[in-house]
């Protein structure tokens, strides 16, 4: 941590008019850890000289030097490949988390007592915890951060805002359970409110808050705010409910800047006088280079770490983005890379083997599996069929070692869960897999490809899915109910709900398409290209064109008629240049992000080829807020 501690600036009137957040408690947290910023600066600049060194040298991403030791600690690599560290044991409202369900607790442009209502579907969902997301799933445009704070604190104080809307929420879920199960999902709704273990999500280190900065305009880190607000704002009453306090760490890459968020943890905990290892964490595995260091992730954070996540859309980007200087790795189309495609099974086998090597006290970790996304609301026939291959997937996660998963939709917590409840262990912590091993075998499998489809069909809905979240993300909708525009009037394809990541990796494969030359696999009978044609930029700027066109023409149900002339035409420049640029940018959010709240073309051009031009001269990111003052 530096020795010099940045003075702080609240953007506008925002410390008045969020007094409830931001409050002294919470200011003096922050100026706590405001010597952190610098530290994590430093490590995000790294990343991006690894990255630009890996694609000039064709360097492929390899395990640590086993007799180094982990940066920013004083463990062995060796050592935490062996268990010897101090991890944590599990708290009791951890120990079953059979479906974890995820989302934001807050609506953008939203009065409280409507906007809190994203709470109260949540804590009376039946899910055994709810991540409540700060990063992939939060809006972030005006005040939408804090706002989501400001929810989480009311409801966790079990404010009367809070309690008025829950009452009404569970008179509408009851309803809906009804009409699909035949009966009622809510026996007491005050009872219910005391079930699911409340977990956070702060957003990653990658990013810089959107209101606080350092003096003299150096943005600030997201994380840092995150985790001092959510902690400082809410860790009396979770002690006071028996409740621990548990973070969700995201985009995680290696294990020094693991070492970076216990460091935070630990001074966290100091400053507001709380037990050391008090606040858990989960880290989910979102980065490639994060498969190769995972128990040196776990080492790092040592009391801290409870368990990983094996999530599917941000790491399947992650891949695509290590592997961009490596002309011979090209993804086939998106809906073929699921969790038992090559790269993916190797990355998920090595995360079980990892959190079920014990520690040297004996303590295990958890394994959460991935996300579901499907909605149940179309037709009878694309409910059954969507809802059958979804508790498909979560029986096998749990045949496969995992102790819960993920749903995107309160609703798919009672059709999911049942796998669980069938097999009922609260857990499958200490399951005997193979010990993990760090051969060249290893390695390879990271990066496994196998024969699968790229066609016309996988290039539009990439892009059709990419430009709706692009639009969504600049109305504030950054988790979204989507599917490609061709299954618009379609109840039989059901929505997915969305979130960042899946923008991401949109956008990642269709650069690698257009940039490594892909093949087609398919004959496409709709524009006459034929199998074995490579995808081009003649190609991919007519099937922009023609999805762009659908989405403008597409009713206010799909695309919203207000949308059209303001986000949408931002959504379109920005996936046209990210595709099209033969540098690859390394994070579609952050053309978002440096948008967010414009809904002028010419402007958001300007502040684009900004970035761009940046990136290409020194590898810079513009991630601060440009509308600050």
């Amino acid at each position: 941590m530096s020795k010099a501690t940045p003075t702080l600036e609240i953007r506008a009137h925002l410390e008045r008019e969020y007094e409830d957040v931001y409050t002294p408690e919470v200011l003096d947290a922050l100026h706590a850890l405001a010597g952190f910023n610098e530290q994590r600066r430093r490590l995000m600049r790294e990343r991006i000289e690894r990255r630009a060194r890996r694609a000039r040298e064709g360097e492929r991403i390899a395990f640590l030097d086993a007799s180094a030791t982990i940066a920013g600690t004083d463990i062995g690599v060796r050592a935490a490949r062996d268990g010897r560290f101090d991890g944590s044991e599990i708290p009791h409202d951890l120990q079953r988390q059979w479906i974890q369900g995820t989302g934001p607790g807050a609506k953008p442009n939203t009065p409280v007592a409507r906007s809190i209502r994203n709470v109260a579907y949540a804590l009376l969902s039946g899910a055994d915890g709810w991540m409540f997301d700060g990063e992939d799933a939060l809006g972030q445009i005006t005040t939408m951060s804090l706002d989501n704070q400001r929810n989480l604190r009311l409801a966790i104080a079990g404010d009367e805002v809070f309690l008025g809307a829950a009452e009404q929420v569970a008179a509408g879920m009851n309803a809906w359970g009804q009409s699909f199960f035949g009966r009622a999902i809510i026996d007491d709704w005050r009872a219910q409110l005391g079930i699911t273990t409340k977990i956070f999500r702060a957003r990653g280190l990658h990013l810089d808050d959107r209101h606080v900065r350092e003096a003299g305009g150096t943005g600030f880190s997201a994380s840092i705010v995150d985790a001092a607000m959510y902690v400082t704002g809410n860790y009396r009453r979770l002690a006071e409910q028996g409740s621990s306090i548990v973070l969700y760490l995201p985009k995680i890459q290696t294990a020094e800047e693991a070492a970076l968020w216990g460091a935070m943890l630990d001074a966290l905990e100091g400053h507001l006088g709380i037990a050391a290892g008090a606040i858990k964490a989960y880290v989910l595995v979102e980065q490639l280079e994060a498969s190769f260091q995972l128990m040196e992730i776990r080492a790092a954070l040592g009391q801290h770490f409870v368990g990983f996540n094996t999530g599917r859309w941000d790491y399947i980007n992650s891949v695509a983005d290590a592997m961009a200087w490596d002309d011979s790795f090209i993804n086939p189309n998106i809906d073929a890379i699921l969790m038992t495609y090559g790269y993916m099974r190797n990355y998920e086998d090595r995360v079980r083997r990892a959190v079920n090597t014990p520690d040297q006290n004996g303590n295990f970790a958890l394994w959460q599996g991935g996300m579901e996304p499907n909605i149940p609301v179309g037709s009878e026939a694309g409910v059954e069929a969507s809802m059958n291959k979804a508790v498909a997937g979560g029986e096998r996660e749990q045949q496969a070692g995992a102790s819960g998963k993920w749903v995107a939709h309160w609703k798919m917590v009672h059709i999911v869960r049942p796998v669980w409840e069938r097999a009922g262990e609260a857990n499958q912590l200490g399951r005997k897999f193979p010990a993990l091993t760090y051969t060249e075998a290893d390695a390879a499998g990271l990066t496994e490809l196998e024969e699968a489809p790229r066609t016309v069909r996988g290039a539009r809905d990439l892009l059709s899915v990419a430009l709706q979240y692009g639009n969504a993300f600049g109305q504030g909708m950054q988790a979204a109910a989507l599917k490609p525009a061709d299954s618009f009037g379609d109840d039989d394809v059901l929505y997915l709900m969305e979130d960042m990541a899946t923008g991401e990796i949109r956008l990642s494969i269709l650069w690698e398409w257009l940039h490594k030359g892909a093949a087609l696999t398919e004959d496409d009978a709709e524009t006459g290209l034929a199998a074995g044609t490579r995808f081009t930029r003649e190609i991919f700027e007519r099937l922009l064109a023609e999805e762009y066109g659908k989405l403008q023409a597409a009713n206010n149900r799909d695309v919203h008629d207000d949308s059209k002339r303001t986000t949408l035409p931002v959504a379109r420049e920005i996936a046209d240049v990210y595709v099209r640029d033969e540098l690859k940018a390394p994070w579609y959010i952050d053309l978002l992000n440096i948008n967010l709240n414009n809904h002028d073309l010419a402007e958001a051009k300007r502040r684009i080829a900004s970035y761009v031009q940046a990136f290409h001269r020194d590898g810079t990111r513009i991630t601060e807020n440009l509308d600050f003052a």
